[in-house]
């Protein structure tokens, strides 16, 4: 990767840490700039349009950290609840990393933008679909209706979201494996055998 590539990527790198530890409004370009050690010049020189469009661009990457881990963890767990629960503790290793001080990779920057900026709304919408078709797919795989596989894949994103909040709070991986290991057994009972 060319320096100014690196340098594009560190600066969304620290963008998406900032924004997931601290909040998108209390982060500051000069803060992310010292983080992503990238030149002075070149937050604006990649991000014309300021830090709405750096939020965009930091959104994407999280979610596509998440996809990521997704698609690796769908290498050994082939059904639904399996990789549920393969994420579940996945998340929970991301959070005791950071002493409880990380939840989901979106959702604080999520919070204080959305509805307000289009940009991230659409960002933020793509990176819950991608999730939730993953999900979807694996679902249908084995053999869950449509209906039901698009339901499920969206409540167990919801449920995942509840519980990172939930597990934050209480400092426990405790929620998240609880509400990972419900939705499973869901999955299950609405799955019919192949």
């Amino acid at each position: 990767m060319s320096a100014p590539n690196v340098n594009r990527l560190n600066i969304v790198r620290a963008a998406a840490m900032l924004f997931r530890k601290k909040g998108y409004s209390k982060t500051g370009l000069n803060e992310i700039l010292a983080e992503s050690k990238a030149p002075k010049g070149s937050l604006y020189y990649y991000f014309p349009q300021g830090k709405e469009q750096l939020g965009e661009e930091a959104l994407r990457y999280s979610a596509q950290l998440a996809v990521r881990a997704l698609e690796e963890l769908r290498t050994a767990n082939t059904t639904a609840p399996d990789l549920l629960k393969a994420f579940a503790a996945r998340l929970c290793e991301w959070m005791e990393q950071s002493a409880f001080r990380d939840g989901c990779p979106m959702a604080t920057t999520i919070l204080e933008t959305v509805p307000q900026s289009s940009a991230l709304s659409i960002a933020a919408q793509d990176g819950f679909s991608a999730w939730c078709q993953i999900f979807e797919d694996l679902l249908l795989n084995d053999g869950a209706a449509p209906d039901a596989a698009r339901r499920l894949a969206s409540l167990t994103i919801a449920a995942l979201e509840g519980s990172l909040i939930q597990a934050r709070v209480e400092q426990s991986r405790r929620p998240v494996i609880e509400a990972a290991e419900e939705i499973a057994a869901l999955m299950v009972l609405r799955s019919k055998p192949a």
